[in-house]
């Protein structure tokens, strides 16, 4: 059925909540399948995650983690295979939401949406990526040299330790995205190179203070989150002025 014809043949409120209870009960299926698949491993989900914690070529201190509750270990278990199985099925729960939501799109808007849920699952992958390899370990390191300098023991809970590396790690997946949102917006005519531009530097104190709301309380942590994302941002503008070179056949320069 083509968009012309929805558009003729709209549904009424109540086909559309059925449709929509329809696509929600097969997210929370596809979420169930993304959870059974990630508890088995979280065994090694958690190896992978206390990894950063140690130093380069040494061993981890088998005393700095700890479990104090008796039902401390299931709790954490639930919780990294629910985030987990969150990251497993986010790509077919996209792929869901974009099938409710592609009949009342057009060709041009749906088109858009596609290709920005793929760069979006990309992307999301990618800053996980670079928080875990780049930012993680460096984060723990300060955290345990700041105990040290006031002379505390650190003695971590397992849980809070989880905790703090997920949400780090979540705040760079997420915070990647910010291209997908900006091009897709270009795409539409919703955005341009020159208002971004116009916008630059609000924009810039804005990724700053993100990233430190996102991340944990030192500067350099916060530095390495927001470089990346003004880099990100800078980049749209020229993504943004080349696609509108194409379409119009300006001449202005950012």
């Amino acid at each position: 059925m083509s968009a012309e014809t929805r558009r003729n043949n709209p549904k009424s409120f109540l086909d559309h909540l059925e449709e929509f209870r329809f696509t929600l009960i097969r997210c929370l299926l596809a979420y169930a399948v993304g959870f059974a698949i990630a508890l088995p491993c979280t065994p090694a989900v958690l190896r992978l995650l206390t990894r950063p914690l140690a130093p380069p070529h040494a061993p981890l201190q088998p005393a700095l983690l700890q479990s104090i509750r008796v039902a401390g270990a299931f709790t954490l278990a639930m919780k990294t295979a629910g985030i987990t199985g969150l990251l497993i099925s986010a790509p077919l729960i996209l792929f869901l939401l974009g099938g409710f939501i592609f009949p009342g799109l057009t060709q041009r808007e749906r088109r858009a949406v596609l290709f920005a849920s793929i760069g979006a699952a990309a992307l999301f992958l990618v800053g996980i990526f670079l928080g875990y390899h780049t930012t993680l370990r460096v984060a723990l390191q300060i955290m345990l040299q700041l105990h040290h300098w006031l002379g505390i023991v650190p003695g971590w809970t397992m849980d809070s330790y989880v905790s703090f590396c997920l949400s780090l790690l979540l705040a760079f997946g997420l915070t990647f995205q910010l291209p997908v949102i900006i091009l897709t917006l270009g795409s539409l005519g919703i955005l341009s190179s020159s208002l971004l531009r116009a916008k630059r530097p609000y924009v810039i104190i804005g990724l700053f203070v993100l990233a430190m709301l996102l991340t944990p309380p030192d500067v350099f942590t916060q530095l390495m989150l927001a470089t990346p994302m003004v880099f990100l941002y800078e980049t749209c503008i020229w993504i943004l002025f080349f696609f509108e070179q194409n379409t119009t056949h300006t001449r202005e320069v950012p």
